[in-house]
């Protein structure tokens, strides 16, 4: 199991238990925008999803931990890494912290410096790269308070209650 610890939070791999969690969160329409779904996911699904989670990333070539407080077990979101590539060392990166009275709180930070320590150092790998939404402010301050570099804009990418909107490919390479 994958437990990678921060000041006040720490990363786990995800468990049989997470799958309340993970349900409400696959099925939360707001977050669709940002995870490019466009569907519901069942329980038996997401049963299933869990089960193969104990695949390593260089299997599954996607590696997604839940973000937990000290005092709890439970998650209160989730971070990924995804598209893993490890003949070109890279791999996209996507984070949600579920309940809004938890952003803004350093969580996010803290969990995007843990998994960028562990794809650079542990990984080994050459870039991480994000896709965000121009109008998502709060990623995209996150994204580029790491260092993350704006290398292109998707005109009209997504398309969210018929409004076609823009979304912006950000990289961080380690040097």
């Amino acid at each position: 199991m994958i437990t990678l610890k921060g000041t006040n939070i720490y990363l786990r791999a995800l468990e049989p238990e997470d799958l309340e969690f993970i349900y409400a969160i696959e099925n939360n329409e707001s977050v669709w925008e940002v995870s490019n779904t466009q569907t519901p996911y069942s329980r038996f699904l997401i049963r299933q999803y869990l089960e193969n989670a104990h695949q390593d990333i260089y299997e599954a070539k996607q590696l997604r931990l839940a973000i937990c407080l000290y005092d709890t077990f439970h998650a209160i979101g989730l971070i990924d890494l995804f598209d893993f590539d490890p003949k070109n060392n890279r791999a996209g990166v996507g984070i949600v912290i579920s309940n809004e009275a938890n952003r803004n709180s350093g969580i996010g930070s803290e969990a995007l410096q843990l998994v960028i320590n562990y794809a650079f150092n542990q990984l080994q790998l050459h870039q991480l790269y994000a896709n965000i939404g121009s109008d998502n402010e709060i990623s995209l301050q996150l994204f580029t308070k790491f260092g993350f570099q704006k290398i292109g804009t998707k005109k009209d990418w997504i398309k969210v209650n018929n409004v076609f909107k823009d979304e912006i490919l950000f990289q961080l390479i380690n040097n």
